[in-house]
């Protein structure tokens, strides 16, 4: 069973969907005592940065969260902004993520030719292997690995041994990121078709 984390940011519906296509249970719930509860956990998110971060305070859940990353180490998942999350800041607010790995949340302003390179990164964009590990079990079988990205910013680790698979827009960037139990991936798995049924496969098996 996978716990869908509902704060109010995320393109919830089409990712329980998507489980239920690949044939894994899922459930969404916003409520800390079932996150407590979970076995495996998806934190989505579309939106701001900030919104969302305050959102997670808010609702009383950080806590339960850091818990069951950190403490308790089940399995995690970020995706968009939920991988966003995962590192220590971003340039698009002021608040403190969540510090789950250690990296930076970029703007794509500023660093990319915009002539060259629309912003946002919208569309589908090739990934190429950092690591080998579970969740990108398969990967290597498939000429070009491709997903359905949408983002504005970028995440860059700290540490190279944190990078699961990369992508190149104007700048190369950390399209996948991991450490230990916790994972984040920038595109959205739920819209990437069948090389998003892999990966999410592959993060239901793990």
């Amino acid at each position: 069973m996978i716990t869908i984390v509902d704060y109010g940011m995320g393109n919830i519906g089409s990712i329980a969907n998507m489980f239920k296509k690949i044939g894994v249970p899922s459930r969404i719930t916003g409520d800390p005592d079932q996150i407590a509860s979970a076995q495996k956990i998806l934190l989505p998110g579309v939106g701001s940065f900030d919104a969302a971060m305050s959102r997670i305070a808010e609702q009383g859940i950080r806590e339960v969260l850091d818990r069951k990353a950190l403490v308790e180490k089940v399995p995690v998942l970020g995706i968009c902004l939920g991988m966003q999350l995962l590192t220590d800041s971003s340039e698009e607010g002021q608040l403190p993520g969540l510090g789950w790995i250690p990296a930076q949340t970029l703007a794509f302003t500023g660093r990319v030719d915009s002539a060259a390179c629309r912003v946002p990164h919208m569309g589908w964009n090739v990934v190429t292997v950092a690591a080998q590990n579970p969740v990108t079990q398969g990967f290597e079988s498939v000429e070009e690995m491709r997903f359905y990205f949408v983002h504005s910013y970028f995440v860059r680790c700290r540490h190279p041994e944190n990078v699961l698979l990369k992508t190149t827009h104007g700048v190369s960037f950390d399209s996948a990121i991991f450490r230990d139990n916790i994972y984040g991936a920038q595109f959205h798995p739920e819209k990437s078709h069948k090389y998003g049924m892999m990966f999410l496969e592959n993060f239901a098996r793990l």
